[in-house]
């Protein structure tokens, strides 16, 4: 019979099944939330378009923001330039003055983004320059005074010849701090500014190089001045890359926002972060490519500007899930330079404000969905509670749990009233056959869907007997309801016992009771449970003994026979009554053993199958070879003691432990066909044991044999 498989697939069922109130609340969910959702989603959709839109213009326009204000800002520096060069050349003795130096300085504190602003003389290679100092700053080798954020200097040949550098420094309240002179190497004309603006004969606009006076990097804006067709001299204004990065921080277009001025091959000028570029520990200059950055997706955009967009045209740009807007658009204003203005905006940075209403829209229309779930699920519970309290009460009877049925809840549904009398009605019904048939049977029975029909199977279990010694006696001397009450209590200690070890009474018949292990559950250790139960037995009647002596009356005593072998089980009977039983030899050596019991004055005897199975879970002690009627041959039987590790009342004392090492020797003699060394031993035994019966019946047989 293959009872598991069905109670699985019934209890399968159960699990993926869902309840009523679950039902009613994934219909009212499906015919509620997709209507919902699908507004939801409709007007995010159509909402992120126009923020599409509206962000595409806008990058647009800072764009051409960006190239307005760096134009404006390149144009107003070569105006200064070609004003101070047209300042020279108006005035050829001009700039021989020192006086010149406040109007240099007027230029460098009235721009912002400008460093310095200097002249440099052709005649003698003399130098004016007022410019911007910081405070880590060193001049000739000396720490600036403290407060100082302005310089003058200049430099010009002495009596000798020599060229002499000096600074004048100011704080911010244009306060002279002091100055510093010594003797220069600088000549302004061997300087790249110069030379490149000499030959062009034009304003220019140098690449990015790091400034020797103070190690900033930044670039020049130069014009050459003339008196006649003699170069006068070069007028020049630096500007730092760190001007550039913060006027860009301070354009960003939205806060998440990256802004960046690139030269022709990509490499970063100026960026919104104002990460410093700075030369490296040699002095040259490395500008850094845009492809380098630590943001990942500047890579990527630049990366796909070729197919995606030029010339400021906005494209779209995916990366770690999310979605960026870039532009990309050259700088007229930078003369010749071929630089550009790339911007990298994350949308989300514009979709602030329709999340927020989205969230808002979502939070409102989760608290409707939540507030008619719960009115649902009030509803639905008043249905369902009383239907899930009798599938409750239905799964314990499956189960044939013995704590009564819960009670239903107040219903005024006539037909859950009329369904709860019929389980009060199936309770009772199968209560009532569990007590006639074997209960593991019942409990399959009723967790299958498969009738029940005659049959069995062959298995390997263990068979147990057991029955009251001198029941006759008993029963001619005892009230009848006195001895109903003892047979009782006998049988509940047997079930109790049987069941507490997971096996199947199979019947009563009388004082004795059948019992086996492994069907209809199969059990790997049906041998040992089945010893254990026995045991168990033994002590709970010795138990009852005490208590029946102590008021005076006979305790029973109760013998125990159990055997393990290959036996019929199943249905057997007809289809108008049948029993679940167990049929064949094995159950005839079982019934033997117990009745063996009464010739060798033992409470427990098992066979040499038994022990095979658990013997080393268990004392015992050999009895001897005994034929049984209706076998050929004969069963080699134990006696039962004990059980190792199954607690103290079960666990072997020394004495028993004792008498089980003599007979075990004593059995071997009589085994190997040594008589006389087995009388002495089993005599031995009496010696230390004097009552022990085993050895007495043993000794009897010896003698007579």
């Amino acid at each position: 019979m293959a009872w598991p498989q069905c109670s699985f697939a019934i209890r399968s069922f159960d699990v993926y099944t869902p309840s009523l109130r679950t039902t009613i609340l994934i219909l009212f969910l499906v015919l509620t939330v997709p209507v919902f959702v699908g507004a939801f989603f409709y007007s995010y959709l159509t909402s992120s378009r126009i923020v599409r839109s509206d962000t595409i213009e806008r990058i647009g326009l800072y764009q051409a923001d960006v190239d307005d204000s760096i134009e404006t800002l390149f144009r107003e520096v070569v105006s200064k330039a070609e004003s101070a060069a047209i300042a020279g050349m108006v005035q050829s003795g001009f700039y021989a003055d020192l006086r010149a130096i406040d109007y240099l300085a007027s230029v460098t504190r009235g721009t912002p983004g400008v460093l310095s602003a200097y002249i440099g003389l052709e005649a003698d290679g003399g130098f004016l320059q007022a410019r911007r100092m910081q405070a880590d700053h060193r001049v000739q080798d000396r720490d600036l005074p403290d407060g100082t954020v302005f310089a003058r200097r200049w430099i010009q040949p002495d009596e000798a010849g020599v060229p002499i550098e000096t600074y004048v420094f100011e704080n911010a309240a244009r306060k002279d701090l002091g100055q510093s002179t010594m003797p220069t190497g600088y000549d302004p004309r061997q300087r790249l500014w110069y030379r490149v603006t000499r030959d062009g004969q034009d304003v220019t606009i140098s690449d990015p190089d790091v400034f020797a006076a103070l190690g900033l990097v930044g670039f020049t804006v130069a014009a050459p001045f003339y008196w006649g067709d003699r170069l006068g001299g070069i007028a020049a204004i630096d500007l730092t890359l760190d001007s550039l990065s913060a006027y860009l921080a301070r354009q960003k277009i939205s806060p998440g926002s990256l802004s960046f001025i690139l030269d022709r091959r990509g490499n970063v000028l100026a960026n919104s972060g104002q990460a410093q570029i700075e030369p490296d520990v040699s002095g040259a200059l490395r500008l850094p490519h845009v492809t380098e950055w630590e943001e990942a997706v500047v890579g990527v955009a630049y990366s796909q500007r070729p197919r995606l967009g030029q010339d400021g045209e906005p494209f779209v740009v995916q990366h770690a899930g999310q979605e960026y807007l870039a532009s990309l658009k050259p700088i007229a204003a930078a003369q010749g330079k071929a630089w550009q203005a790339f911007v990298i905006a994350p949308m989300a940075d514009f979709n602030t404000e329709i999340v927020r209403n989205n969230r808002e829209m979502l939070i409102i229309g989760l608290a409707a969905t939540i507030l008619q779930i719960f009115v649902i699920w009030v509803l639905a519970q008043r249905i369902a509670r009383p239907l899930e309290t009798l599938v409750r009460n239905v799964e314990q009877i499956r189960d044939l749990s013995p704590d009564p049925l819960p009670p239903l809840p107040r219903v005024r549904i006539r037909e859950i009233k009329l369904l709860s009398r019929a389980v009060e009605t199936l309770d009772t019904a199968i209560k009532s056959f569990a007590s006639f048939v074997p209960v593991g049977l019942v409990r399959q029975l009723v967790q299958s869907d498969q009738k029940l029909e005659i049959g069995g199977s062959s298995r390997f279990l263990t068979v147990f007997f057991s029955d009251i010694e001198g029941f006759s006696e008993l029963s001619e001397n005892l009230p009848s309801r006195e001895l109903l009450l003892r047979v009782s209590d006998y049988l509940s200690i047997v079930t109790g016992a049987v069941n507490q070890e997971a096996g199947t009474i199979d019947k009563f018949i009388g004082d004795g009771v059948m019992a086996f292990w492994g069907a209809p559950n199969l059990l790997e250790d049906h041998a040992r449970r089945a010893c254990l139960t026995a045991l168990r037995v033994q002590l709970e009647v010795k138990k009852l003994g005490m208590a029946l002596s102590e008021r005076g009356m006979q305790p029973l005593q109760v013998r125990i026979g159990i055997h393990s072998d290959a036996v019929l089980v199943g249905n057997i009977g007809s289809q108008e009554r049948m029993s679940y039983t167990v049929l064949g030899d094995g159950v005839n050596v079982a019934s033997r053993l117990e009745a063996i019991n009464k010739t060798y004055g033992t409470n427990i005897c098992i066979s040499h199958a038994v022990y095979k199975e658990a013997g080393e879970t268990l004392c015992t002690r050999p009895i001897g070879d005994v034929t049984i009627k209706g076998r050929r041959g004969s069963v080699t039987v134990y006696e039962l003691l004990g059980a190792f590790g199954m607690g103290a009342e079960l666990e072997p004392d020394d004495k028993t432990l004792r008498l089980a090492e003599l007979s075990r020797d004593a059995h071997q003699h009589r085994v190997t066909g040594d008589i006389e060394g087995a009388v002495r031993l089993y005599r031995a035994i009496l010696a230390e044991f004097p009552q022990d019966s085993v050895a007495l019946a043993v000794l009897e047989q010896l003698a007579d044999g």
